[in-house]
């Protein structure tokens, strides 16, 4: 087979993962046009939970299935008055009953790669291989979750009162945090901790999940036994593929806690050397555990699109801003070394721009839009990142989402269909947007970072709380300080993105594993309020898009995102940036302006009211 012929089957593959994706997103479809015969498929998850069917329960459990987040499940069971316990047992069956669904998605694509003869029997072999090993990992994310999510955190929470600071003290002062580079605490683990008798240890994967370990083990084995019989004639890349699958092993066996952290950079660095179209995913992140950051257990295979063209756009834009910023600022020597390392990391960069095509374990909890990876900056300042960029599946999971009550309430027709339209007719202005909020998010998070940045300003816990802000001004500041004008028929649209998203990742308010977003939300509601953007009064809001307001908006971004910068240079701990916004109240962290404030409590309780309705004011037909 030549390349032509490859990435014609490559194309057929991203098509048929395209179809399967609309046939499951019928499924809102069906919901909206109140077609309940065509929703069996929901009718069994709601026996399997054994719940009783309501309006509410159907549509979060078709999103439950869907789009895989679960925060919006829950809020309906919390109304249906469950308690924690039954909550935690309820989601565990709904992980249960999403996953099979998906294993069966996934082994269909391999059968119809296998079927059509597409590939090569190489690249049908890791299709395969990558399926049979994504199993095992699903198999594990269960016991996963009930001893590190809901098991040791919730301990460690009850034995210091709900104090988060305490226990960070704890794990550093009896040194349960993985030991990375250079004898330093690690910011991620490897590990999870155990408890005998009244003290906690710090044990390997392999110790503590033993069964699920060797079983992932031995099905890699088995993938690289297959791998080894065939040859790679298209990209060359059979010995990198070994390589990596090989140092998964190696990591997935290792046992001594303090070798942790160097086995799995040894994983990146490998894996950094694939560059085919086809990739695999492997535990990279670690939003779920807020205390330890121990990752996920995640593995896939990302298709990049073969009509996609690199380019330098995005880049350029960000070094650009990124430049301008930095000479905004007194510099001294560290700083120069910080900038550099970012700035070599940013010229290394891989992109691919694709969808998921298959994945397992806790990525049926919620697929990322997009990825900047590896979080290993020893590896990143030898080796690049890669960034992954989903926007075929976003777009895709955009048009498919509901029109919802609580988004009329709120936003208003005009505004909600000046976005319609844009999302529903404006297919290549709708990927420079993307590039622009969510790439330039990506890109954003490699600025301003050394290899020590992140445990360094982590001492309370909150880095990621900024860094996701961070990430997503540093995208907006390459559009705001672009000196070309080349994107500024795109500036209305981005505007109508940040305000949408920054009001909906409220919803996400008690949803541990995602606080880094929702306190990124509120940081961006406070640019919006204090530039008049929006305004509310008497339980109404009002949004003006008006280009004065607009301008000033700008003007608040490059301020703070430059005060933010030196706080990063300064390697100063998170909160101090945080608390000029939002602080702990209880529970949750809320806005310090009390209009803000009143406003984020109000539209929570109207999400948790109304969140599952739909708008019965305006349809798709409008703009289809």
């Amino acid at each position: 087979m030549n390349k032509d012929k490859f990435l014609q089957d490559l194309q057929e593959v991203y098509e048929f993962l395209n179809l399967q994706k609309e046939n499951v997103n019928r499924l809102i479809q069906h919901f909206e046009n109140k077609e309940y015969d065509k929703l069996t498929i929901i009718d069994d998850f709601a026996k399997t939970l054994d719940i009783k069917m309501n309006d509410d329960l159907c549509f979060v459990l078709i999103t439950r299935l869907v789009n895989l987040r679960d925060d919006s499940f829950v809020q309906v069971l919390q109304k249906l008055n469950f308690d924690e316990k039954q909550i935690i047992l309820l989601q565990e069956k709904a992980f249960v009953f999403v996953r099979d669904f998906w294993h069966a998605k996934h082994k269909n694509t391999i059968d119809y790669i296998k079927t059509n003869n597409l590939l090569t029997p190489f690249y049908q072999s890791i299709f395969k291989g990558v399926y049979k090993v994504g199993l095992k990992m699903s198999a594990w994310q269960s016991s996963w979750t009930s001893h590190i999510i809901n098991g040791v955190n919730k301990d460690l929470l009850n034995q210091f009162d709900k104090d988060e600071k305490k226990v960070f003290n704890y794990l550093e002062k009896e040194k349960l945090f993985d030991i990375g580079h250079n004898h330093m605490i690690a910011d991620r683990s490897y590990s999870a901790l155990v408890k005998e008798k009244d003290t906690y240890y710090s044990k390997a994967y392999i110790d503590v999940f033993k069964v699920q370990v060797t079983h992932v083990i031995d099905e890699l084995e088995e993938f690289e036994k297959n791998l080894i019989e065939l040859e790679d004639d298209i990209y060359n890349q059979k010995w990198e593929y070994i390589l990596y699958i090989q140092n998964l092993i190696k990591a997935f066996g290792e046992n001594k806690t303090h070798l942790l952290v160097s086995r799995w950079a040894d994983v990146d660095r490998a894996w950094m050397k694939i560059t085919s179209p086809i990739q695999i995913g492997h535990p990279l992140e670690y939003y779920e555990d807020h205390f330890r950051k121990a990752v996920a257990i995640e593995w896939d295979i990302r298709l990049t699109n073969p009509n996609f063209a690199q380019n330098d756009n995005r880049v350029n834009k960000i070094k650009y801003a990124f430049e301008n910023i930095f000479d905004k600022i007194n510099k001294n020597t560290e700083y120069k070394n910080i900038y550099d390392f970012s700035l070599k990391s940013l010229d290394k960069v891989q992109l691919y721009v694709g969808r998921p095509a298959i994945f397992f374990a806790s990525q049926f909890n919620g697929l990322f839009s997009a990825q900047v990876v590896p979080n290993d900056e020893i590896v990143s300042k030898e080796e690049g990142k890669k960034i992954f960029a989903f926007s075929d599946e976003i777009l895709q999971v955009s048009k498919a989402k509901p029109f919802l009550k609580l988004s009329q309430e709120f936003f208003g027709q005009e505004f909600l269909s000046l976005d319609r339209k844009f999302l529903f007719n404006k297919k290549d202005e709708w990927h420079q947007v993307y590039d622009i909020t969510t790439i330039g998010h990506e890109f954003g998070h490699i600025l301003w970072c050394d290899d020590k940045t992140e445990i360094v300003m982590n001492k309370t816990g909150n880095f990621k709380n900024i860094e996701e802000f961070k990430a997503t001004a540093g995208g907006l500041v390459s559009l705001f300080l672009d000196n070309t004008n080349e994107e500024r028929h795109l500036e209305a649209q981005v505007l109508i993105d940040l305000i949408k998203r920054s009001i909906g990742l409220i919803g996400w308010m008690e949803v541990n594993e995602v606080q880094a977003y929702y306190c990124e939300g509120l940081i961006h509601l406070s640019a919006l309020f204090t530039c008049d953007l929006l305004k509310w009064k008497n339980e109404k809001l009002s949004i003006d898009l008006s280009k004065t307001k607009y301008e000033n908006l700008k003007k608040w971004y490059i301020k703070n995102y430059t005060n933010l910068a030196k706080h990063y240079l300064d390697q100063k701990d998170a909160l101090e940036f945080l608390n000029q916004f939002i602080i702990k109240e209880e529970k949750y962290f809320m806005p310090i302006n009390k209009n803000i404030n009143s406003f984020v409590k109000f539209y929570f309780k109207r999400y948790q009211e109304i969140g599952q309705e739909l708008d019965t004011l305006d349809n798709k037909s409008n703009y289809v």
